[in-house]
């Protein structure tokens, strides 16, 4: 068996985290303070990020501070990023997490639905990777950019459709920047997770039949075959980040679509389609937020939720997504 060499260490450096405050982002923040690095979250909520901030300093590690920051604001980024630069002399990683999901019909979500997740995920990637790239090329270390995107930027997932083309734009800038910014000595990764166990379903918005979408998400969010532990996830990740590796995608099953769609798209796209038909049709124009739907609507299915869904709701619960 080959054995991979250590990965270079990152202790000392600066890393700022965007939608840093819970779930994902704050795991992967955790793995930062893990390797001693000095952490600063970008999130919009003041309130969830003070909770933040008190759970990564009673897991140790490095510094950590919390900056109030909507990454849809252009200038206001370009501002957070200024003066982080100049509070830490630097800043040598960023990982662009922040983000929205949405689950339903493309035709309930609407074009506002697109419209959304194209200013909240791509763009807000789009404006953290331009703000921090001119800083990043100062790095001594050699500066280390990361993108999230999603297996569902690589293959297209029915009743997810805003969250796809939005992940799938991340995808290409993530890809673009890599080429551009080499002779500059940054690195940026892409990095496409599958189903992970975040409890992200509390704060992912349905539309369409609600009560629906949010029992088959909820369930296989969580399922244990499908779906990856979170922290397990935000260590590979950050590892990969570390080693400076152009892209990683996260999950078997992920890794089986995304490969099984770039040998064979017509046999793939086929499959989809008739998973697409088992998925709720028709309900109400906009959405609402998990927790709502949970709460008001009395999702079916609360047994099988039940079961497939308890690692995920635990999770919830650890990750600040309550």
């Amino acid at each position: 068996m080959r054995v991979l060499p250590a990965a270079p260490s990152i202790e000392g450096l600066t890393a700022v985290v965007t939608g840093g405050s819970r779930g994902l982002g704050l795991l992967m923040a955790r793995q930062l303070l893990r390797r001693r690095c000095d952490v600063v979250l970008l999130a919009r909520d003041e309130a969830e990020l003070g909770r933040a901030v008190g759970k990564l300093r009673q897991w140790g590690g490095g510094t950590v501070r919390a900056v109030v920051c909507d990454v849809r604001d252009r200038a206001a980024v370009q501002d957070r990023f200024a003066e982080i630069t100049r509070d830490h002399n630097g800043l040598d990683i960023v990982i662009a997490n922040a983000g929205i999901i949405q689950v339903g019909p493309a035709d309930a979500l609407g074009s506002d639905g697109f419209e959304e997740a194209m200013d909240s995920v791509f763009n807000g990637a789009l404006n953290t990777a331009l703000a921090a790239l001119p800083h990043l090329r100062r790095s001594p270390a050699g500066g280390r950019l990361a993108l999230v995107g999603s297996v569902g930027g690589l293959l297209a997932v029915p009743h997810l459709l805003p969250y796809s083309c939005a992940k799938s734009a991340v995808a290409a800038l993530a890809e673009g920047l890599h080429a551009e910014e080499a002779p500059h000595g940054v690195t940026v990764t892409a990095v496409h997770p599958g189903l992970m166990r975040t409890g992200s379903h509390v704060h992912a918005l349905f539309g369409g039949d609600r009560r629906r979408e949010y029992a088959w998400f909820s369930a296989l969010a969580g399922a244990p075959v499908l779906s990856m532990n979170a922290e397990r996830a935000a260590e590979r990740i950050v590892t990969a980040l570390q080693r400076r590796r152009p892209r990683i995608v996260l999950t078997p099953a992920a890794r089986l679509g995304a490969t099984a769609h770039g040998l064979a798209p017509v046999t793939t796209t086929r499959l989809v389609s008739a998973v697409a038909r088992v998925l709720p049709r028709n309900g109400a124009r906009g959405t609402v937020d998990g927790s709502t739907v949970a709460a008001g609507e009395k999702p079916p299915a609360r047994h099988l939720r039940g079961v497939l869904g308890a690692l995920n709701e635990r999770a919830a619960d650890r990750f600040n997504q309550r």
